[in-house]
């Protein structure tokens, strides 16, 4: 009997297709989603602070706080999956980084508040609306991409669209810091404010940590 390449088989059978002939986890895409999600109430709340006088901060801040916490329980309840899990939808150190990164952004967020608060700020510097924005922006953004790691579809404008934002985010900084330094705040006003533009400024980095990471998995993937 004469022998058949792959080659006449495919002609003959169809097209190959290719099997995955083992499970994968899917709990972690609803993980990643919830987390973004709660990211997006972050930055919504961060956006009412801009609007709230001194008094009512302190009740933002607790807000915050409690969205922070979620974000904690979130992850961990990512790690613990991952722990407990034999098969994963990609490679682990990439779902802990991805993770990691979700977490680092409400982190970024609420120290923000909570310093607003805690150094008791009357009036924040002209330029740090634009830091929130960009930071909602990307939230939002996030939020949008995250259930698209099921198929890794849709990816690519995510990934550059947040890492345009951030490079946004990194001229509003030093302008901000510019400002800061320009002699009309008092030495103590100015390490005040420079820590909490420097936080969101961290905020905005973490954002693009995480589309880095997707961009990443998107390309092992592929």
């Amino acid at each position: 009997m004469p022998s058949i390449s792959l080659t006449d088989y495919q002609s003959t059978r169809g097209p190959y297709v290719r099997f995955r002939l083992t499970p994968r986890e899917t709990s972690f895409y609803d993980m990643f989603a919830a987390s973004a999600d709660n990211i997006v109430t972050g930055s919504k709340l961060l956006m009412e602070l801009l609007g709230a006088d001194s008094s009512a901060r302190a009740e933002i801040a607790e807000r915050m706080r409690a969205a922070e916490h979620a974000g904690d329980d979130a992850t961990h309840a990512i790690f613990h999956q991952l722990n407990s899990s034999f098969i994963t939808p990609f490679d682990r150190e990439d779902i802990y980084a991805l993770a990691s990164s979700l977490d680092d952004i409400m982190d970024f967020m609420e120290e923000a508040v909570d310093l607003v608060v805690l150094y008791q700020i009357e009036e924040l510097p002209k330029g740090v609306e634009q830091q929130i924005e960009v930071l909602a922006r990307a939230a939002d953004l996030t939020a949008e991409a995250m259930p698209n790691l099921r198929t890794m579809d849709n990816l690519t404008e995510y990934w550059i669209e947040v890492n345009r934002l951030e490079n946004q985010a990194d001229q509003i900084h030093r302008k901000l810091l510019a400002h800061l330094f320009n002699g009309k705040y008092d030495a103590i006003e100015v390490l005040k404010l420079k820590q909490i533009v420097d936080v969101l400024e961290e905020a905005a980095d973490a954002f693009e940590h995480v589309a880095n990471t997707v961009e990443t998995i998107a390309v092992k993937e592929s």
